[in-house]
């Protein structure tokens, strides 16, 4: 290898490492317990604040990985281990503020901020992550998404994300998608319930096909209630009841960062209902996109949602960009809290949403 080409892959190492940006937000959360008091706060403020003035200073960044470039980055393991990376910093984090919570004074509003630092760890390095991991084809990546969900008590997301979700994607039938003029208050609260006991019914589909019956060993439904009973059961006995009503809270935080995603990521986007009495197949116009460059990096590529449901299978570094996608007018970040005062996101997202999708039943 000449020196040219040494140089220019160590470049490219250098560029790839930009998602590590993601870990900046357990590191908040570390600087939320380390100081305390109204530090406590910090991660929200980092995540709903300074990342969204970043992402106004930041310029957007359209293009896609073309040729051999884009398949040594498909091939490249540093991607999977930036992701696996965020198991043992989840967990860690995890554990480190159970235990310093449990074994100090605080007070309400220094929980208050903590539970919210730690919910959005959840959220983003937690769920996130495993959002990407259970789409890939390895065993092991998958259990690790299972994993990942366990803390934010949304394990059952799995089989609803994989068998429900992007098979209804922009349709009324599917519990996350938004409905045109629906809050994201009131999409906390259907998307939620619905979301869960969808997956409660593709499960006995499932066990249907295999001729398998509620207590078959393949009930992963089952299995996750298991799972969760005893990741509280565990809480409880090493935390006590402080330790497992600040996880809860914790998860729930986290879970509703998920459904906050969920609800800009589909806002008012149908499907059309073909006479056959099927729906139009999921195309890039189904989805916002965002081009955003800081809010792609700290969710891995998320933002480029309309690519993901285009193709599920694709990694997420060599997401593309599609011209025909619906852009919002703001990176991810920003709108999650754009989204959280209703009358704002209806004045700015309601006119992009395409005449014709707002006619759909």
């Amino acid at each position: 290898m000449s020196y040219g080409a040494f140089v220019f892959k160590k470049y490219n190492i250098m560029k790839d490492l930009k998602y590590l940006a993601a870990l900046t937000l357990p590191l908040s959360a570390l600087i939320s317990i380390y100081f305390k008091g109204y530090f406590s706060f910090f991660t929200p403020f980092y995540a709903f604040v300074l990342i969204p003035i970043l992402e106004v200073l930041l310029p957007h960044d359209t293009s896609n990985h073309e040729g051999e470039e884009r398949i040594e980055k498909e091939k490249s393991k540093l991607f999977d281990w930036m992701l696996y990376l965020n198991i043992p910093i989840v967990f860690g984090l995890l554990g480190y503020l159970l235990f310093d919570v449990t074994t100090h004074a605080y007070k309400t509003y220094e929980l208050v901020g903590l539970v919210l630092s730690l919910g959005i760890v959840l959220g983003t390095n937690g769920i996130n992550v495993a959002h990407e991991l259970g789409h890939r084809q390895k065993t092991m990546e998958r259990y690790l998404a299972k994993l990942l969900l366990l803390p934010s008590f949304y394990m059952h997301f799995y089989i609803e994300h994989n068998f429900g979700h992007h098979a209804q994607a922009a349709t009324s039938e599917d519990p996350a998608t938004a409905a045109y003029n629906q809050s994201v208050y009131s999409f906390w609260f259907t998307s939620v319930f619905r979301q869960y006991f969808s997956a409660w019914k593709l499960q006995s589909k499932l066990l249907l096909a295999e001729e398998k019956g509620f207590f078959s060993i393949k009930n992963d439904m089952l299995w996750y209630s298991i799972f969760q009973l005893l990741y509280v059961g565990v809480l409880f006995y090493f935390f006590g009841l402080l330790g497992v009503l600040f996880a809860i809270c914790s998860g729930i935080v986290g879970f509703l960062m998920l459904e906050t995603v969920n609800y800009i990521e589909h806002y008012g986007l149908l499907r059309k209902k073909l006479s056959s009495g099927r729906y139009e197949r999921v195309r890039e116009i189904h989805s916002w996109n965002s081009n955003h460059v800081i809010g792609r990096i700290v969710l891995y590529e998320l933002t480029r949602h309309s690519d993901h449901h285009f193709k599920s299978s694709k990694k997420y570094q060599i997401l593309d960009y599609h011209d025909i996608s619906p852009q919002m007018p703001f990176g991810y970040p920003t709108s999650m809290v754009v989204s959280f005062v209703p009358p704002l996101w209806f004045k700015i997202m309601n006119p992009r949403v395409p005449e014709e999708m707002k006619a759909v039943d």
